[in-house]
């Protein structure tokens, strides 16, 4: 290495290494660990710069900003309003240091706090425990115009009980639709919880007094979270997914025309991934435990016939949900259900699904709203009817 520094002298390093067939990063290392390690210097203090201000001038200061007058103004303000007195006892950023010294930096101003809002935790383990309604706009003809569809679902069956389309969004509609679909399914006072977000017509007087006049309970999302009512919102991606949905509708008869065969195809038709793949209409009417049964027995005689394209498990047809929840509880509380009824979770769908027949002690409860504040609780079970619903059309 001595004659490669030697030789670098004369020709450069670059030469030197290229002469001894040397790597230059060898050298440079070599250099390193032969220099030693020089002792730290120990920074300096920092001395006071003469344009600070004493520290008599600080006290002041932060007396003024703590002062009963200004605790509760940004010091922006402050600053404004000490010029404006003829006053100046330090900048703007030396007010933020003084505060930042103190640990006071933060938010000084008066402000309105917004309430806290609780989660809603709804659970139904049968169909008319737990509706969700919401109003979604159709474009109309024209730029600009549209029409108002209204859609009552039942969040265990996903079956529609309810829907019209106005020209307008309405309080005395929804009052309207609410009254004659409760009257058409035949629901027991203190059974039903209905469920909506905060529009101007979910929390209207109208509905409100409807709702308190006929028991039935009400829950609301919070404000801007979707997943509050997450079945509706779904249930409008797949009427607005659909591949006949039109750009715009040519009329408000249109929309309806429109409509009503879609409702008809998603309630009777429609096999529903939540719901073990049934129409919502045999789960809201009962007969989707029959058509489980023959669905188990097509699956044992393929089986049978071809035992080896199972590799030898039989199959079993998509089980029925045990419950339907809009936001769920704690982990550890879905834990106790899911081990009690043995379910799972179908991917996508948020709701527990059973593997087999048994059901906990928890789900044989009626359907209720997991609340804090005025909400009502429900006040029994509700009789199971075999039926066939329609919704309704205004």
């Amino acid at each position: 290495m001595l004659a490669v520094a030697e030789l670098a002298v004369h020709v450069g390093l670059k030469s030197a290494c290229r002469a001894f067939a040397l790597n230059r990063g060898f050298v440079y290392r070599d250099r390193v660990r032969h220099r030693g390690r020089a002792p730290r210097c120990v920074p300096l203090a920092r001395p006071q710069p003469p344009l600070a201000l004493s520290s008599a001038e600080q006290d002041v200061l932060l007396e003024v900003l703590d002062s009963e007058r200004f605790a509760d103004v940004a010091p922006a303000a402050i600053f404004a309003t000490l010029l404006d007195e003829g006053r100046y006892l330090g900048s703007i950023r030396t007010m933020y240091r003084l505060l930042a010294a103190q640990n006071q930096v933060g938010e000084r101003r008066n402000q309105r706090i917004h309430p806290r809002y609780t989660r809603p935790e709804l659970l139904a383990i049968r169909p008319n425990e737990v509706w969700s309604w919401d109003i979604t706009k159709l474009k109309g003809p024209a730029r600009w115009t549209c029409f108002h569809l209204y859609v009552i679902l039942d969040i265990f069956s996903r079956y529609v009980v309810g829907w019209l389309i106005a020209y307008r969004e309405s309080a005395e509609l929804a009052e309207q639709l609410i009254a004659d679909t409760l009257e058409k399914e035949n629901i027991a006072p203190g059974t039903l919880t209905l469920h909506a977000d905060r529009g101007t017509s979910m929390r209207s007087k109208p509905v409100a007094a409807l709702l308190i006049d006929l028991e039935v309970a009400k829950t609301h999302s919070r404000p801007h979270v979707s997943d509050d009512n997450p079945y509706s919102e779904a249930q409008f991606k797949t009427l607005k997914y659909r591949p006949d949905f039109p750009e715009r509708f040519g009329s408000i008869e249109d929309a309806r025309a429109h409509c009503q065969q879609f409702f008809h195809w998603y309630n009777h038709e429609h096999r529903h991934g939540g719901i073990g793949l049934m129409a919502p209409a045999a789960v809201h009417d009962g007969t989707a435990a029959a058509l489980t049964e023959q669905r188990a027995i097509t699956l044992d005689a393929a089986f049978a016939a071809h035992p080896i394209r199972f590799k030898g498990r039989a199959p079993k047809p998509p089980s029925l949900p045990a419950a339907a929840w809009i936001n769920p509880p704690a982990d550890h509380s879905r834990a106790l259900i899911r081990e009690a009824d043995g379910s799972s979770m179908l991917p996508g769908e948020g709701v527990p699904t059973p593997r087999g027949m048994c059901r906990s002690p928890l789900l044989e409860l009626p359907a209720r709203s997991i609340f804090g504040g005025d909400q009502q609780k429900h006040a029994g079970l509700l009789q199971t009817t075999t039926r066939s619903p329609a919704p309704v059309a205004l």
